[in-house]
């Protein structure tokens, strides 16, 4: 049984490998539009975009094939948009599309900055600032060092970028799922930025994950990693050498796994089902 940590001490962290996951060498990073916003909420935030590109460019250096998937929510979120403007919402999410787009540009002109060498693949056609997503070219960036930017999700209205980062990690042969989060820093029952009483569950399977309705990812992104098995982190990105750390398999954040049992045991006796 694992450990449940209240959102009052943040920082208890171990720094033992984790022994159901290890090192892993190929990744892909999700980071949410809400990350890069920082504590304004839109736009982006020069201080998010730097914390998040300096952590990137510490896991190159350390050796990592690193991909990212970046969301679009602070420039434009295309559920709320619908509903508020009487948008269509295949439009609506094709909008929102382009604003994953600008931020993958963004993250790409931050790294290239730092020397970090950087593809934005898009999965609609943007030539003019983007390659278009092909798979085994995608891969061939990694190996030489690149960090490949997935932008646009999936290319499909009605899928979240969530699903996009989660197929993109099983086409690309990733060794895990890193789920960014702005100043959270793991799975937990209920908001710990509201609540103080939050607790955290450091392991748990996909089964509670789906089954306890922990708002980390949607269910057809948690579908798809169950089903072929692929380790979920949720971790704060905005910490320095956290995504190193996770790299070099110290526990980090949260853990979602099937090799982690029934781990989240202990921490769903003492919490709900929420999550942040």
């Amino acid at each position: 049984m694992e450990e449940a940590v209240p959102a009052n001490e943040p920082n208890r962290e171990s720094t033992g490998a984790t022994p159901e996951l290890g090192a892993v060498k190929r990744v892909v990073l999700k980071l949410s539009g809400e990350s890069l916003a920082g504590e304004h909420g839109y736009g982006i935030s020069p201080e998010s975009l730097d914390a998040t590109a300096t952590g990137v460019m510490e896991a190159v250096e350390a050796g990592a094939e690193l991909a990212v998937v970046v969301g679009g929510g602070n420039v434009f979120r295309g559920s709320q948009v619908a509903d508020e403007l009487g948008i269509e919402s295949a439009t609506a999410d094709y909008m929102a599309m382009l604003g994953t787009v600008i931020n993958a540009m963004a993250l790409q002109a931050a790294l290239e900055r730092r020397g970090v060498e950087t593809r934005v693949q898009s999965a609609i056609q943007i030539q003019e600032v983007a390659e278009a997503y092909i798979r085994r070219r995608a891969i061939r960036h990694l190996e030489k060092g690149r960090v490949v930017i997935f932008a646009a999700g999936t290319g499909n209205p009605f899928f979240t970028t969530d699903t996009g980062a989660a197929l993109r990690a099983l086409e690309i042969g990733a060794d895990a799922l890193l789920m960014a989060k702005n100043r959270v820093n793991g799975i937990y029952d209920k908001d710990p930025r509201l609540h103080t009483d939050a607790v955290r569950v450091r392991r748990l399977n996909y089964m509670d994950l789906l089954s306890r309705n922990l708002s980390v990812m949607d269910h057809t992104a948690a579908t798809l990693c169950s089903g072929e098995n692929l380790p979920i982190v949720v971790f704060d990105i905005l910490k320095r050498g956290n995504l190193h750390r996770i790299l070099q398999g110290e526990q980090v954040g949260s853990l979602v796994w099937s090799a982690a049992g029934r781990a989240g045991d202990k921490a769903r006796g003492e919490a709900g089902g929420g999550g942040a």
